[in-house]
C-alpha cells in the first residue's frame, strides 16, 4: 500500500483493540465511517496502517440519498489514496456508525449499496461508546450537531436520547441554533426579552421574515453552525446565551441520572459541543468529566474488528 499524506500510524493503544490480525495478506481490509449532519469521517485499516478521509454530511434520516452518496464516493477516494484498486474494496469488512440510522430497514438500505463483502450500519452512538470507553465503565454526553447519551457497564451499553433534530437532540447544536432563532422571534413578539445575541441574529437574517426563509431549507448542520454564537455569548454574559446553555445543561443533568449515573464513575463530554457545557453542571459531574480515550471512528474501525473476527474459524 503506497504511503501518502493522509496515512497515518494507528493510534498508541489501539492496535490490541482492532485486532489487526485480521487485516493479514489473506484476510480483509477493515473500513469505517463516523458520520453525522456537518460531517463524515472514513477510514480504512491494512495492517498497522491508516488512511483516514473527511467528507461533507452523512445523515441517513434526513438525506439517505446524499448519505449513500457521500459514502460510495468516499469509499472510491479512499481506496485511491491508500493504493488500492476499486475493486479490492470487495474484500474489505465494514462498520458504518451514521447519524439517523436507528430504524433497521434504513441501515439495510445503505448495507445493499456499499461495494463491501461485509458491512453493518448502525446509528453514529455505539461506535462513539466504544471509542470513548474502550471496555471500561463510563457515562457518555455525546454532543455534537445532534446529541445522545450512554452508559457502559461490564460491557453492556445503555443508550439514550439521539432522536433527532425535529424531536430531540437536546442540548446539541442543532437545538442552540434552533432555540436562539425562536428567541428572536419571542423578542420580536415582545414575549422574550432582547439580548445582544438576538439582536445579532436579527441583524444577520434579516428579521423575522428573514428567518423563516432560512429555516425553510436550512438542513440541522447550517442550524447547527449557529451553536458557536450561543456558546461565545454565554461566555460573554449575554442572557439569551445564558439561559441557553443553562437550559442544555440541565437536560444533560437528566440524562445522566436516568442513565444511573454516579460519582466517581467517568463522566466523559464529547463532540464539538460536549466540554462546552462544563461551565454550567454541577461540581460532581465536572470532577468526573474525562477525556475520551479514543475517536467514534477509532470505534467503528474497532467494531469492523469484531464484525471481521466473527467470520474467522
Amino acid at each position: 500500500m503506497a504511503r501518502g499524506p493522509a496515512e497515518k500510524p494507528v493510534a498508541q493503544g489501539w492496535p490490541a483493540l482492532y485486532d489487526l490480525a485480521v487485516t493479514a495478506d489473506d484476510t480483509p481490509f477493515l473500513i469505517a465511517a463516523d458520520g453525522g449532519g456537518t460531517g463524515c469521517r472514513i477510514a480504512l485499516l491494512a495492517g498497522t496502517r491508516r488512511v483516514d478521509l473527511a467528507l461533507g454530511p452523512a445523515n441517513v434520516h434526513a438525506d439517505p440519498t446524499g448519505a449513500v452518496a457521500t459514502l460510495r464516493d468516499g469509499l472510491a477516494r479512499l481506496a485511491a489514496m491508500a493504493g488500492l484498486a476499486a475493486p479490492d474494496l470487495s474484500r474489505a469488512v465494514g462498520y458504518f456508525g451514521l447519524a439517523g440510522a436507528n430504524a433497521p430497514a434504513a441501515a439495510a438500505r445503505v448495507e445493499r449499496c456499499l461495494p463491501l463483502a461485509r458491512v453493518r450500519v448502525q446509528d453514529d452512538r455505539r461506535a462513539a461508546v466504544v471509542g470513548a470507553l474502550g471496555g471500561g465503565d463510563g457515562t457518555l454526553a455525546g454532543i455534537g450537531t445532534g446529541s445522545f447519551f450512554a452508559r457502559q457497564r461490564d460491557g453492556a451499553v445503555d443508550l439514550r436520547g439521539g432522536w433527532g433534530f425535529v424531536l430531540g437532540d437536546e442540548a446539541s447544536g442543532g437545538w442552540l441554533g434552533r432555540l436562539a432563532l425562536a428567541r428572536v422571534l419571542h423578542a420580536a413578539d415582545g414575549i422574550a426579552a432582547d439580548s445582544d445575541l438576538t439582536r445579532a441574529l436579527a441583524a444577520r437574517f434579516g428579521g423575522p421574515a428573514g428567518i423563516l426563509t432560512f429555516v425553510a431549507e436550512a438542513r440541522p448542520g447550517e442550524i447547527a453552525a449557529l451553536a458557536p454564537d450561543v456558546v461565545a455569548a454565554a461566555q460573554a454574559g449575554d442572557a439569551t446565551g445564558l439561559a441557553l446553555m443553562r437550559a442544555g445543561a440541565d437536560h444533560i443533568v437528566r440524562a445522566a441520572a436516568a442513565l444511573g449515573w454516579q460519582a466517581p464513575e467517568p463522566f466523559c463530554p464529547f463532540g464539538g459541543l460536549g466540554r462546552a457545557y462544563l461551565p454550567y453542571l454541577p461540581t460532581p459531574l465536572v470532577d468526573a468529566a474525562r477525556a475520551p480515550r479514543g475517536s467514534a471512528l477509532d470505534g467503528a474501525l474497532v467494531l469492523a474488528a469484531r464484525l471481521a473476527a466473527e467470520d474467522r474459524p
